[in-house]
């Protein structure tokens, strides 16, 4: 089976960098989401990052105007599933919603579509269990910002077959990203890691080791990596961490058990860049 048809559930800041590269690497691209005005935004903001693009010479205006060519935005599961090859859900880290996908994937999809999640922590072979084909489900976890970072990680479930991995690396390496292919455990690689490094860094927050800025810098600097721990959880979203905490601790234990300011800031509606404020101030 070739890809020529991609639909992206959840027009999220996560979908719309998957739609937004999926349209570029000439894939037909739908974008769908159940809430009519984000579906409505989503195809402004892809249509801005194209414009950054062409800004930045990045792309050219014939690829930008082809690509939008090959977006649309739907709030109907049946418009956007009917003749897709591949089905790639980003939506949020809940069971329920990511069942409630699923099902709608698996009753209206052609027998031969793929169902990809996006997801950073949650099982696959569990996911797939929410519908009929787990021969065709698998885990794509894409990277914020999608347009920038360079991975996806796929993640092979108890039952995925070889020909929806080798599919699923083709598609990745046509949107111009690096893959990795790992079988299933909690967390899989980077999310592991990412968690334990950002719940230290709370960590050392709340025991007065340094200041946010410094400990990023030290990070940055010292260990060379490009973003520091706390820049990266305001880009991803506090509120997104926790969950994806609470999973690993739910799995894999104590050490992943979320520090207590980390939950603090999520109460207190301290989310990241999303919300205005997360560690940083982005209300200017």
């Amino acid at each position: 089976m070739q890809t020529n048809r991609i639909t992206v559930i959840g027009a999220g800041v996560m979908g719309k960098g998957i739609a937004y590269v999926s349209s570029l690497a000439g894939f037909d691209t739908v974008i769908m989401d159940v809430d009519e005005k984000m579906a409505d935004r989503s195809y402004g903001d892809i249509k801005k990052l194209f414009d950054k693009g062409v800004g930045r010479n990045k792309i050219s205006m014939t690829d930008r105007e082809d690509a939008l060519g090959r977006l649309r935005v739907s709030v109907s599961y049946e418009e956007a599933i009917k003749d897709c090859d591949l089905v790639i859900e980003a939506v949020p880290e809940v069971a329920e919603i990511k069942r409630a996908v699923h099902e709608a994937v698996s009753e209206k999809a052609m027998s031969h579509t793929i169902f990809a999640s996006n997801t950073s922590t949650m099982s696959p072979t569990e996911i797939a269990s929410y519908g009929n084909r787990p021969e065709s489900s698998i885990a794509m976890h894409f990277f914020n910002p999608v347009h920038r970072m360079p991975l996806v990680e796929i993640v092979r479930g108890l039952e995925t077959s070889d020909a929806t991995v080798t599919e699923v690396e083709a598609v990745a390496k046509k949107m111009g990203k690096e893959t990795v292919v790992v079988n299933e455990f909690p967390g899989f690689v980077t999310s592991r890691m990412s968690c334990l490094i950002g719940n230290e860094a709370f960590h050392m927050l709340q025991e007065g080791l340094g200041t946010p800025a410094d400990i990023d810098k030290a990070v940055r600097l010292g260990l060379n990596h490009p973003m520091g721990p706390f820049e990266l959880v305001d880009l991803v979203g506090l509120d997104a961490r926790l969950n994806n905490m609470k999973e690993l601790h739910s799995k894999l234990g104590e050490r992943f058990r979320p520090a207590p300011l980390l939950e603090k800031y999520v109460k207190a509606g301290r989310l990241g860049k999303k919300s205005g404020r997360g560690i940083y101030d982005y209300s200017e």
